[in-house]
């Protein structure tokens, strides 16, 4: 393997830091003792390997697992060992390559414990963690659930977990969001998705992705019947032709297993969204459709609308950041209200929908009952759209978590404030208080879950 040697070199190649005599100090490890206490087999080992290997302690990783450990020792199952390094909750030492070295030979070295998920997003381990999360994917036959998402790996790093992933037959969800994989290392998932059988859902959103790799897993997703949502969003596209969603068109007619599908950013206009209307008159499988961050219009809506009439999966759309405006409001409005029976929730976020849009689409729950989450802020609202959703809001047809608006009122009128929750409110960052995966934040996830909320 090219890419393999040349990381596996770099790896090696710096020279350890010289061991630390006692334990950092920190808010969790007591500074009066030149020993830390161990609590747990995992704390253990990693002191031990630490000392062996003359590395120094990372105190974020050692509090971790000392969590771990305990509960460990309370006898349950399915643990994740969550390090992440954007966490807002506690001071965060972001692990290297070589960290995740010593990560990988704890995890390997404790086959009795019953591993869930390993989640290390944001972080530093560049290629060289990513050689080692690689020969992790080949010894470790217990871990399911990976994030690997911006941890500066590139096409070599994507190469390397690609290939990893051509033998193993355990990990179901993966998320490389944010690494710059590029169209090689894109290419290189595409190819894996041809062997492995296992992998049900992968994201790689914002890995610079191009129209080649793009068209790639549009024709592999034909055959795959395993994979039951992926991430395609912000690729790299040159031209207006929209080549890739024909590619992904022809895909939804021959694919009878795929449940979500994400291509946000795909500069995506009334043509592209036609394409994939016209594949979801055949499809009988996508219940999650994620189109949002595109220069969809009202015209586009026609197409939306009549495939709608018919098709009885779709269950979430996400048209967030588009220009839809009160035309294309009143086309999916219509169709709610009179035919449509299957879908569960809508986003038209920042869409430039004006009043009597936005009425009409809170007239269109009124007569349809299954319609149950309505996400509506950043477009122009008047006192009748303030007054519309404040009556669904009242009334219990709406309830608060399942829509985006407050109603509040000031002198006698009725105004809209913004609440924070949405499809996948939490898809890139981490709230500094509450739940990362609450229902009413990404309630995408919910309605339609395809394993965990990566």
């Amino acid at each position: 393997m090219r890419g393999g040697g040349k990381v596996a070199a770099r790896a090696k190649s710096p020279s350890p830091p010289p061991a630390p005599t006692t334990i950092p100090t920190t808010s969790w490890a007591p500074a009066d003792r030149s020993v830390p206490e161990i609590i747990g087999s995992l704390q253990e080992d990693y002191y031990n390997l630490c000392m062996e290997k003359s590395r120094k302690i990372n105190s974020f990783v050692w509090h971790l697992l000392q969590e771990v450990d305990e509960e460990i020792e309370k006898g349950l199952e399915g643990i994740t060992l969550n390090i992440p390094g954007n966490s807002r909750l506690m001071p965060v030492e972001r692990i290297t390559g070589e960290d995740f070295w010593i990560l990988s030979r704890i995890l390997k070295k404790n086959p009795y414990i019953n591993y869930y998920g390993l989640d290390v997003r944001y972080n530093l381990m560049s290629d060289v963690g990513a050689y080692y999360a690689a020969r992790l994917l080949q010894k470790q036959h217990k871990l399911i659930y990976l994030n690997l998402m911006f941890n500066d790996i590139g096409p070599e790093g994507g190469e390397l977990i690609a290939k990893a992933l051509h033998k193993n037959t355990t990990l179901k969800y993966l998320r490389m969001t944010g690494n710059k994989i590029e169209n090689k290392g894109g290419m290189f998932f595409a190819a894996m998705l041809q062997i492995n059988s296992s992998l049900e859902k992968l994201d790689l959103g914002d890995c610079d992705l191009g129209m080649q790799s793009v068209i790639a897993f549009a024709t592999v997703l034909t055959q795959n019947q395993t994979i039951k949502g992926i991430y395609l969003n912000r690729p790299i596209l040159y031209g207006e032709q929209e080549e890739s969603t024909v590619h992904l068109g022809h895909m939804l007619k021959e694919n009878h297993c795929l449940v979500a599908l994400h291509v946000c950013k795909h500069n995506m206009k009334n043509c592209g969204i036609k394409q994939l209307c016209d594949a979801l008159y055949l499809n009988r499988s996508l219940r999650y459709l994620d189109v949002s961050c595109n220069k969809i219009t009202r015209d586009g809506m026609v197409c939306l609308a009549d495939v709608l009439k018919s098709n009885t999966t779709l269950e979430v759309i996400d048209l967030s950041f588009n220009r839809i405006e009160d035309v294309g409001a009143k086309y999916l409005s219509e169709t709610l209200a009179s035919h449509n029976r299957s879908l569960k929730a809508l986003s038209v976020v920042n869409n430039n929908i004006k009043g009597e849009g936005l009425v009409a689409l809170s007239q269109s729950m009124k007569t349809n009952p299954i319609l149950s989450n309505v996400y509506i802020w950043g477009n122009k609202f008047d006192e009748a759209t303030c007054v519309a959703y404040s009556d669904l809001i009242q009334t219990g047809r709406l309830k608060p978590d399942n829509t985006d608006v407050e109603p509040f009122v000031v002198d006698g009128h009725v105004y809209l404030a913004e609440v924070s929750n949405g499809l996948k409110k939490h898809y890139y960052w981490r709230p500094t208080y509450g739940e990362a995966c609450s229902q009413s934040s990404n309630a995408g996830s919910i309605l339609v879950p395809v394993g965990p909320d990566l």
